[in-house]
């Protein structure tokens, strides 16, 4: 059996810890970031039930004495960056998960930087001196139980999970700590009086798969006898990029959720064609008044960079949502560009345009790096609040 040389180094409540570092007002007080929707609570704030994406109505019912502060998104970036620079200045071996959070390996590091735990208290330390924010850190064999492991040490945590004891730890957890364990997976489980991860572990694989579909059966039986071959990978390129935005609770008309849709759009659009891919597949992410979620998606015949193409597609997904919008409301927009390849595997279509494909997308792009996002806008976005349209998390 191998060591336990996989860290999973995770910042604690990381939007509001910034603004705790950078406010000492804050500091062991109650804070909300974002009004309309909570973006992220302090601990503080956590104790009293605010949790991320609560509406900020509910979690100030819930924490009355809360100060809610607007997102500052460019510290949050350079907070980042700072924070991996740690990592990586511990090994070389780090794969990012999201803005906070990564694993990295450090199996052979032992004879230069001493054993794993080690490494990990010596990462923290660097962490807080260096940047100002706490972060916990798991310690185990594999990515699974080592981001397990971190979630249980939270917050501001260190916990070794060694080899012999990987399924003590784990079975004794609720099934809600096993990765794709959501609510109908949870409701499914405990339906059936299935409350601990040791309980999945007893039901064979095919009890599982016809419990829960193949895919899910199988997996969660892998994991849940901590099976999980994965290695940390470096330089993996991202599979989707994305941004969504709140839009608070009041009802919104078709006409301000098409202009949403325009802006996230071209945001996304923009990074990708500055991260040199193109996409093939765009998906709709929308969640309701209720809470619920919806997701629609649709594959593009060729890859493309094209900010009009993906707008179309875009458009249409939104548009076979507009029943469901209407009668069970919309609380958050979100797009994704998936399938991604690189830029220069695009298939030029006959007949050739007199203008390059895309050219008019990145002199927009220059103009927008140079004078600023608004420089130059769409008809439908002039008078209108431009809001905030937060990164989605990297797959």
């Amino acid at each position: 059996m191998t060591a336990a040389t996989i860290l999973h180094a995770d910042l604690d409540a990381f939007y509001a810890s910034v603004e705790q570092r950078d406010n000492p007002a804050l500091r062991g007080r109650p804070v909300i970031v974002g009004g309309g929707v909570v973006l992220a609570a302090s601990y503080e704030a956590k104790r009293f039930g605010v949790r991320t994406a609560m509406g900020g109505g509910r979690a100030l019912r819930l924490c009355p004495h809360a100060i809610v502060v607007p997102p500052r998104m460019s510290a949050y970036s350079a907070a980042s960056k700072a924070v991996f620079e740690v990592f990586r200045d511990t090994t070389p071996l780090v794969e990012g998960l999201s803005i906070d959070e990564a694993f990295l390996e450090v199996g052979g590091l032992r004879k230069i930087a001493g054993p794993p735990e080690v490494i990990a208290e010596r990462l923290r330390k660097a962490v807080l001196e260096r940047v100002g924010l706490p972060i916990t850190v798991g310690v185990a064999r594999t990515k699974f139980l080592a981001k397990v492991a971190s979630a249980v040490a939270k917050p501001d945590g260190l916990l070794v999970v060694p080899p012999a004891g990987e399924l003590e730890f784990l079975h004794p957890l609720p099934v809600e700590r096993l990765w794709g364990v959501g609510k109908v997976t949870s409701a499914k489980l405990r339906d059936r009086g299935i409350t601990t991860v040791g309980q999945v572990a007893k039901l064979s694989e095919s009890t599982l798969t016809a419990m829960l579909g193949r895919a899910s059966g199988r997996h969660l039986h892998a994991l849940a006898h901590n099976q999980d071959p994965r290695p940390v990978r470096v330089g993996r390129r991202r599979r989707s990029i994305g941004a969504q935005r709140a839009l608070g609770s009041r009802p919104r008309p078709a006409e301000d959720l098409e202009a949403t849709l325009a802006q996230l759009i071209d945001r996304v659009a923009k990074r990708m064609r500055k991260a040199k891919r193109s996409c093939r597949t765009v998906v709709l992410r929308l969640r309701f008044a209720d809470f619920a979620r919806a997701t629609r998606s649709h594959t593009l015949v060729h890859p493309t960079t094209d900010t009009e193409v993906l707008l179309a597609t875009a458009r249409t997904l939104l548009r076979t949502a507009m029943p469901t919008i209407y009668d069970r409301g919309c609380t958050l927009v979100g797009i994704s560009l998936t399938n991604l390849d690189d830029k220069d595997a695009l298939q030029l279509m006959l007949p050739f345009d007199e203008v390059p494909p895309g050219a008019l997308d990145t002199a927009l792009d220059d103009l927008r790096d140079r004078f600023g996002t608004t420089a130059v806008t769409r008809a439908v976005l002039l008078g209108r609040d431009p809001g905030l349209s937060v990164p989605l998390l990297p797959d």
